[in-house]
């Protein structure tokens, strides 16, 4: 009987391909923008996880607090409280830390030949490239000697290269910041934007010291990033960063702290909090149109019942229970639910694609997505459906067979 019903329900669609066709509409376009929403929100999700984590493997930041001056407190990162010390002592006392990179930065404009440039200008140590999990692409590093001598040398960034050299080979040419001037003994690997949408390889690293000293005329540091040895003692680092540094600034119990320490994990776990809350309401907007389309199928199924009263009047009279027309209609319903489901996939996969491929957005296709908008599309027909083949089974067969 199963077998039996399932035909006379295709039979019935076919009979009727263009309202199957309209009616499944809804269905195929719920499923479909349920794949292609949730598949947006992910590939978003992954793209800012993978560039929070490009910044660096297990990485913790440790910057100036706010100066505060006859009881205003300025902007954050204002105080000079952290020195090269301060990276030295974190390096050699605080346990679980792989490398510490203490960092200086300022924008300039650099000059090379009849080219000019405005870039960022970071003064770092040869631990910058592990902490940040960066590359030298051709050419080398600077190294402890190049930090300690002073050195005017410079590794640039991808985007620097190719304003100021086009195609040709950087490495060994010689470049001016603030009209001082540096070989280029590098060029980092190219990262790409970054989560926050600025250029990663618009960057020029030269040594700290040379920075403080040659361009700056400072003495502290701005930043110092620390790569703990894995992610289940970051917290711990992170704890123990503070209390040194507490200790080594004499700040007292009742004094606040003049830095800030912060890791990327915390970071990452927000922004995959906040990514998963967009996908999660995009794939809800999504649905709505399936509810859309659960409507369509109980108002074309009332049609269908009023169409074939006569006919389930003559089933009746031949002997068809309350079950079976039930079933006959509840399985019709579920097909176009099914057929909908299994359309509006192929839909929602390859428009994932398209917006992948025109739009250049980052899409990542779930198969739990898949899953769950066919299996809520299947449930949306059974219950949409079962109204219209209720009504059909409780038609009494005697005014059914009168019926015109």
């Amino acid at each position: 009987m199963f077998k039996e019903s399932v035909t006379i329900a295709v039979n019935a669609l076919l009979g009727n391909k263009l309202r199957s066709v309209l009616t499944m509409l809804g269905i195929i376009i719920g499923v479909g923008a349920v794949i292609a929403m949730i598949s947006i929100g992910m590939g978003v999700r992954d793209k800012v996880q993978s560039s929070i984590a490009g910044l660096g493997s297990n990485l913790i930041m440790v910057s100036p607090g706010a100066v505060k001056s006859a009881g205003v407190r300025q902007a954050a990162g204002s105080n000079t409280s952290l020195t090269i010390k301060d990276a030295q002592a974190i390096a050699r006392d605080v346990s679980d830390v792989n490398a510490v990179a203490p960092t200086v930065s300022r924008q300039y404009q650099i000059v090379a030949g009849n080219q000019n440039w405005n870039t960022q200008v970071q003064g770092t140590t040869p631990e910058f490239l592990e902490v940040r999990n960066m590359n030298v692409d051709v050419g080398s590093f600077f190294t402890n000697q190049a930090v300690d001598a002073r050195d005017r040398v410079a590794v640039i960034g991808s985007t620097v290269a190719q304003s100021l050299f086009g195609d040709a080979n950087p490495v060994g040419q010689t470049i001016r910041i603030d009209k001082s001037p540096f070989r280029v003994i590098g060029v980092l690997a190219s990262k790409g934007q970054s989560a926050g949408g600025g250029d990663q390889d618009d960057v020029i690293l030269i040594p700290i010291t040379t920075a403080q000293e040659r361009l700056m005329g400072i003495t502290y540091v701005q930043m110092i990033s620390i790569q703990a040895a894995s992610e289940e003692v970051i917290y711990g680092v992170q704890a123990e960063v503070a209390a040194l540094l507490r200790a080594r600034h004499g700040l007292t119990n009742d004094q606040g702290d003049d830095f800030t320490v912060r890791n990327m994990v915390s970071v990452m776990e927000t922004a995959a909090t906040t990514t998963d809350t967009i996908t999660l309401l995009l794939g809800f907007i999504a649905a709505i149109s399936l509810l859309v389309g659960g409507i369509g199928i109980m108002n074309i199924m009332l049609v269908s019942v009023t169409e074939r009263t006569r006919e389930i009047g003559i089933r009746k009279a031949l002997g068809a229970r309350y079950q079976n027309i039930l079933m006959q209609f509840l399985i019709e319903a579920v097909v176009i639910g099914v057929l909908g489901g299994v359309i509006g996939i192929a839909l929602g996969v390859g428009s994932s694609a398209v917006i992948a491929s025109i739009a250049g957005w980052n899409t990542v296709i779930s198969p739990l997505a898949i899953v769950a908008a066919f299996a809520f599309s299947v449930a949306i027909g059974m219950f949409f459906g079962i109204y219209p083949a209720r009504k059909a089974a409780l038609l009494d067969p005697i005014v059914a067979l009168r019926y015109e």
